[in-house]
């Protein structure tokens, strides 16, 4: 068995329980008759021999090693993680009545370092984005066809932090058959198709659930106020980095007169078409003559045109790739995020609504919010802050690891 001594003075990082240890805390690791495979299990030990904890052995990241667990009589084999994956997705039964796309396993926050798989109605997608994961890939494989009674599991474990951990690349067909092109999944009553193999992530952006139910919440609201006869004029929404229309399906399905999708990706875009498409084939536009428009252009030169335009709107939603992967990028996405916020702001009518995004890890929420803040002050207009906005709840964040907590979101009102 592999055994890790820690260094005298670095258990504090275990009395907190943290789930990654790095290799300036361990002291010496005994039991390498052979170089280790990534992702055997090690046992932790203290400068005194006492059992700390359970977890994975990587030589290869500067993750050293990620633990699985701090209960010295668990024993870590295919039980063990039956019993995890099947605790993560009893935790997710509340949301099937909402969606038949969510969330089932989100790593650290479920106490499975480096794994995260998604459900798309019958389709699961499955990453395996650490060693440990890789180690335990075909025993987490079986669990999850024997908790959710599915057949067919796609691989998606093709992201860079895989190479970070020293491993290959890899997608493709784990358990059942090959994945159709295009997965009809339901949420809140909208439709939406996903692509699995081809899509961002694992198809589809399950973390903004209950944010595009926001925007429709949002919307219906603005029409009741053009109603009451607190608002006049077409209720306008713009979209950026739209995708394949999440947010702006939920605009459109709550009334908007016209919305404006962006993204530089026409296959994406192609997408969006076809979801509203098929939710128009199951019920007829919420109003007539709707206006929506699709647009392949780089999201920070349309804002430019806009404001040259002269365009308002009553909300906008920003929803930017990942412009921090690290550390060493944070003075240019800060500077990015400022100014989309910037001129978005400048774009909203008065009492418009802006919710604005950041999913890059290495973004923290405070900083985030003194981006923006920042952006408010340059575009020389007023706003409030009216709610904080995160993941749904499929996406939770272990309280020891903060690191967990990547998507923040601010809506702002423009007074």
């Amino acid at each position: 068995m592999l055994v890790a001594h820690i260094k005298a003075g670095k258990e504090r990082s275990f009395e907190r329980r943290h789930p990654w240890i790095y290799p300036g805390a361990i002291d010496q690791v005994r039991g390498l008759a052979a170089p280790p495979v990534p992702g055997e299990t090690i046992r932790l030990v203290d400068a005194r021999g006492r059992f700390l904890a359970w977890g994975a052995y990587n030589e290869h990241s500067q993750l050293r090693i990620r633990l699985w667990s701090f209960n010295e009589d668990e024993v870590i084999d295919a039980g063990f993680f039956a019993r995890r994956i099947a605790a993560a997705c009893a935790r997710r039964a509340g949301l099937r009545e909402r969606s038949n796309a969510l969330r089932l396993v989100f790593g650290e926050a479920d106490g499975l370092p480096g794994l995260v798989v998604d459900q798309y109605d019958r389709q699961l997608v499955m990453q395996c984005m650490s060693a440990g994961a890789d180690y335990w890939r075909e025993a987490m494989a079986d669990a999850l066809l024997a908790c959710t009674g599915l057949c067919d599991i796609y691989e998606r474990s093709d992201a860079a932090a895989r190479q970070r951990e020293g491993l290959p690349l890899r997608e493709g067909v784990l358990r059942g058959a090959e994945p159709p092109a295009s997965i009809a999944v339901r949420e809140d009553g909208i439709l939406y198709g996903v692509n699995v193999r081809e899509g961002h992530k694992t198809g589809f952006y399950v973390d903004q659930r209950d944010n595009r139910r926001l925007v429709f919440d949002l919307v219906q609201e603005l029409r009741a106020a053009r109603a009451a006869g607190h608002r006049s004029g077409p209720l306008s929404v713009l979209n950026c980095f739209c995708y394949t229309g999440g947010f702006s399906l939920a605009a459109l399905k709550a009334g908007a007169d016209e919305v404006i999708s962006v993204d530089s990706s026409g296959d994406a875009l192609a997408q969006g078409e076809r979801n509203w498409a098929m939710n128009l084939s199951q019920s007829p536009a919420p109003v007539p003559g709707q206006q929506v428009h699709w647009r392949d252009e780089n999201v920070f030169d349309t804002l430019k045109a806009m404001l040259r335009d002269e365009r308002r709107f009553d909300l906008i939603v920003l929803d930017p790739p990942k412009f921090a992967p690290s550390a060493h990028h944070l003075d240019k996405a800060s500077r990015a995020y400022k100014e989309l916020n910037l001129k978005a702001l400048q774009l909203l009518k008065p009492d418009g609504l802006l919710l604005t995004f950041s999913c890059s890890g290495a973004v923290s929420v405070d900083l985030f919010q003194k981006i923006v803040a920042g952006a408010v002050f340059d575009a020389g207009v007023d706003a409030q802050l009216l709610r904080r906005l995160a993941a749904g709840v499929d996406h939770p964040m272990a309280m020891t690891h903060p690191e967990g907590e990547y998507l923040k979101g601010l809506l702002l009102r423009r007074i």
